[in-house]
């Protein structure tokens, strides 16, 4: 199982280097939310500020790619404690399916992201079926999609969502899905 996660994972970092400001580019601020102890951010990425968000503060302090890091369950307090337009980029690496206020959460990153910011959600097949929603569980791949998308959608303040199927290997390998969207550049 491994080995075909780590080609899933591969294709996740390809595709951060292919979306993501150039490193190190000046006030450039992102938001791994959900994060742990890596963040599959391309080798080397560096910003100014790379904020982790998750619920494991032992494995928020081993992540390299941070500058810094809030521990924080979103089930609890979907509130995101930072202030408006402060972000360029969001990412959730394959925890989008355990949020269970995924409406306040996708308003809060609308609030929290700079106009003409970019949202990445990504997210496989695989979960811990006793802890995602059960809208994930009973549903597949296209439906999760979708699922996502509506987030984006009916939070507001967001550019119509896009689906893209970046698995490396269909059928050979775990699959990796991105749904994104930008913040709106006027609200």
């Amino acid at each position: 199982m491994f080995y075909h996660a780590y080609f899933a994972i591969a294709a996740l970092t390809k595709y951060y280097s292919e979306v993501f400001p150039p490193s190190t580019t000046p006030g450039i601020a992102i938001l791994d939310m959900c994060s742990s102890w890596v963040s599959h951010f391309p080798a080397g990425y560096k910003q100014d500020r790379i904020v982790g968000m998750g619920m494991n503060e032992e494995e928020l302090k081993r992540n390299p790619v941070l500058t810094e890091y809030v521990v924080q369950d979103l089930n609890v307090n979907p509130k995101l404690p930072f202030e408006d337009n402060s972000f360029d980029v969001i990412t959730n690496v394959v925890s989008v399916d355990y949020l269970t206020k995924p409406m306040d959460v996708f308003k809060e990153m609308s609030r929290i992201l700079k106009p003409g910011g970019l949202a990445v959600m990504s997210f496989s097949n695989r979960c811990f079926w006793t802890k995602a929603i059960s809208i994930w569980t009973s549903t597949g791949d296209a439906d999760h999609a979708m699922i996502v998308g509506s987030y984006f959608h009916y939070a507001g303040g967001f550019e119509p969502p896009q689906a893209v199927d970046i698995s490396p290997n269909p059928g050979r390998s775990d699959p990796m899905y991105i749904v994104y969207s930008r913040k709106l550049a006027t609200a």
